[in-house]
């Protein structure tokens, strides 16, 4: 086979951004670089896309490779391109991420890279241009989170307002006054309120809930309005 004339190789790399929550806290999935350049400081799972492999399947091998997760959906974010984020060779990368319950994926976690995991606000700082993935990561995710009931799948079948107020101030970084949430939640509509409590995290107790699918689906625009302008919950 004959290759384009007068062009120089640049390579390709995907790099994954794995959030999770662990039931009180959303964290962030990253594992030590074993070479040069940076070797040995915090990164994202990467690494380069071999001959003969689609993007998707680079992805979900490297991941597994890095961190012994397997079954992650991983969605792709963006491709960062500055000629100079690599200061070793020219590197184009493609980046995917992903939302996962930790505690379904405690059993996998593999320690060959150091993988661990950091709360999203204590995270340590990475190489590259790594945090910008995350950042812009972040965004996407807190978009998903308002027009799709993504998060909800990381809570139980029936939740409490505290425990939804605990994973969205995770996910938006945001503390938010639990009257003000109660209510502004409350009055969506999507909720649907339990006859059963939950007595174990106060005397009182909290009434459950669970989620109207349908309606979230028909109605989803009141949620937009809800979760995208956390100042209205202070």
């Amino acid at each position: 086979m004959i290759g384009y004339t007068r062009q120089k190789h640049v390579l390709i790399a995907v790099d994954c951004i794995i959030f999770g929550f662990d039931g009180s806290s959303m964290r962030q999935l990253v594992v030590k670089r074993s070479f040069e350049p940076a070797k040995g400081k915090w990164t994202l799972a990467g690494g380069f896309v071999q001959p003969g492999e689609d993007l998707p399947v680079a992805a979900a091998r490297i991941l597994t490779l890095l961190t012994g997760l397997e079954g992650v959906y991983l969605e792709q974010l963006a491709a960062f391109d500055h000629p100079d984020r690599d200061p070793k060779e020219r590197t184009v990368s493609v980046a995917y991420f992903a939302l996962i319950d930790i505690n379904q994926y405690k059993q996998q976690l593999s320690n060959e890279y150091q993988a661990a995991w950091f709360d999203l606000r204590e995270a340590p700082p990475l190489i590259f241009d790594h945090d910008s993935m995350v950042a812009l990561a972040k965004e996407r995710l807190r978009y998903k989170a308002a027009i799709h009931p993504i998060l909800f799948e990381l809570l139980p079948a029936r939740f409490t307002i505290p425990q939804l107020q605990q994973l969205y101030e995770s996910v938006y970084e945001a503390t938010f006054d639990k009257r003000n949430f109660s209510r502004k939640i409350l009055s969506t509509g999507l909720l649907v309120k339990q006859k059963e409590k939950e007595k174990e995290s106060s005397k009182k107790g909290a009434y459950y809930y669970k989620l109207d699918k349908r309606r979230y689906q028909e109605k989803f625009h009141s949620f937009l309005n809800f979760v995208t302008d956390p100042e209205k919950l202070k």
